[in-house]
């Protein structure tokens, strides 16, 4: 089968002597209006997004278009001189941070005489690379083929060759794109067929730990905003925590037990980012239904971030995009984690958490991963937010009922024990309202009949 997007060589296809160069170019319209974001902070994004494929970059650029070239998207000139820079520095690849069409990506490596590899094809090689489970390589190749039956054009001479019916008088038969074009919807179907089975086995799981009682707790945020580094301070894990866009793709997830004594299970998610590609929101439906089944977001922001405010809202327009693909389902509640709040200083930290107080709505927490600061406080909040309001409660248990007093002392804390007369256990209890509910009333008992024992 022929595709007409092409892989861009990575670290398992390449010895380390062999890594590519590459030019980032990041196209800027001059008649469109500002642009949301910074564009020298766009492009060091972008330039980061190459470097997480271990291409060297030999140079990142603004590229001021005055119009929009339909053949190229850039203009004679501007690909002229692209041409001749890509030359002198041996660059192999060009990244075009924007949504080229296929003919513009057809024509542009044409005239470049190098690969060209637009913002979601460099996202979905990011992708690629850092799936790990079978349900992220599935979704992952999902996207990719998504992708690639858009890049389809009419790019070689044999295209009109058809391979005939059965028969001597058989129909047209198809044409080589056709023919590609079926074999990537087979491979879709066969694919989504995989995938719906992966998504039964999760829903299974996460019927079992709701049977248990455990509420999930899920992180999100822009990538780069410390999520795993965050959920490895919480939940002495192991999970690859490196300054790199996308370094965590599959998730994670970890029981953690609180202060209180009860337990939360809490996911690390694959990380957010502007203008993420739509084939990757619906290939990744089974991923980001732990986002939808959740108790409680845990939003982790990168708080020194100079477009923290835009993270936000490109995490927030995500997770609307999420919910609509969920046919439309209210997301769970939210908690903000300011973190890095370390690298601000004591002016900058006061200035931001006092805008944050005049908005009204619940505090943010800010919290630090790298040094620990606000990390009790943030699971202390996470505690209140997951169980509700907890309730004391005063209980007479047979000295055999041991299995009772055990799923006590897991779902919440005991405060008091001691034996009565008789031989029963008398305890007291705090337990979330839901589970003081679940008690048999049987086995509760007020402090003054507990004193008459």
């Amino acid at each position: 089968m022929k595709a007409a997007a092409k892989r861009v060589r990575t670290e398992a296809d390449t010895r380390p002597d062999e890594r590519q160069t590459a030019l980032v170019i990041l196209p800027q319209l001059l008649s469109a209006a500002p642009p949301p974001r910074d564009p020298a902070l766009r492009l060091d994004e972008a330039k980061g997004l190459a470097e997480a494929l271990d291409l060297d970059v030999a140079d990142a650029a603004i590229a001021r278009l005055r119009g929009l070239n339909p053949a190229t998207f850039l203009g004679e000139g501007r690909v002229a001189a692209l041409k001749e820079q890509a030359a002198e520095a041996g660059a192999a690849v060009v990244v075009v941070d924007a949504a080229l069409s296929p003919v513009q990506q057809r024509n542009l490596e044409n005239a470049l005489a190098a690969k060209v590899v637009d913002r979601t094809g460099l996202i979905l090689e990011i992708f690629a690379r850092r799936a790990r489970t079978r349900e992220g390589r599935l979704q992952v190749e999902l996207a990719r083929l998504a992708y690639e039956r858009s890049r389809l054009v009419r790019t070689w001479t044999h295209l009109e060759r058809q391979r005939g019916g059965l028969g001597k008088t058989g129909g047209p038969g198809e044409t080589q794109i056709e023919l590609d074009r079926r074999q990537i919807a087979d491979r879709i179907t066969r694919l989504k067929r995989e995938l719906d089975d992966v998504r039964r086995t999760r829903g299974l799981q996460r019927r079992a730990r709701a049977r248990a009682g455990y509420p999930a707790v899920v992180l999100v945020g822009y990538t780069n905003a410390g999520k795993s580094s965050l959920f490895n301070r919480i939940a002495s894990a192991d999970v690859l925590a490196k300054d790199m866009p996308f370094a965590t793709l599959d998730p994670t997830a970890r029981l953690i037990k609180l202060a209180s004594g009860r337990a939360v299970i809490v996911a690390d998610t694959v990380g957010f980012i502007t203008d993420l590609p739509t084939e990757l929101i619906a290939a990744f439906r089974a991923t980001l239904e732990a986002v939808m089944e959740a108790d409680l977001l845990v939003h982790v922001r990168d708080i020194a971030h100079p477009e923290t405010e835009a993270q936000r809202a490109d995490v927030l327009a995500v997770l609307a995009q999420v919910a609509k693909e969920n046919e439309g389902r209210a997301l769970p509640p939210i908690m903000e984690a300011w973190n890095k709040i370390d690298r601000l200083d004591a002016e900058r930290r006061e200035g931001r958490l006092n805008r944050a107080a005049k908005q009204g709505g619940e505090p943010p927490l800010p919290v630090s991963a790298l040094t620990g600061e606000g990390i009790d406080a943030l699971l202390q909040r996470i505690d209140q937010a997951a169980f509700g309001a907890s309730r004391l409660v005063d209980l007479v248990l047979d000295p055999a009922d041991g299995r009772t007093r055990a799923w006590i002392a897991s779902r919440g804390k005991i405060l008091d024990e001691r034996v009565l007369g008789d031989g029963r256990i008398a305890l007291t209890a705090e337990l979330a309202g839901d589970d003081a509910a679940r008690l048999d009333p049987a086995l509760l008992a007020t402090p003054e009949r507990l004193a008459a024992e």
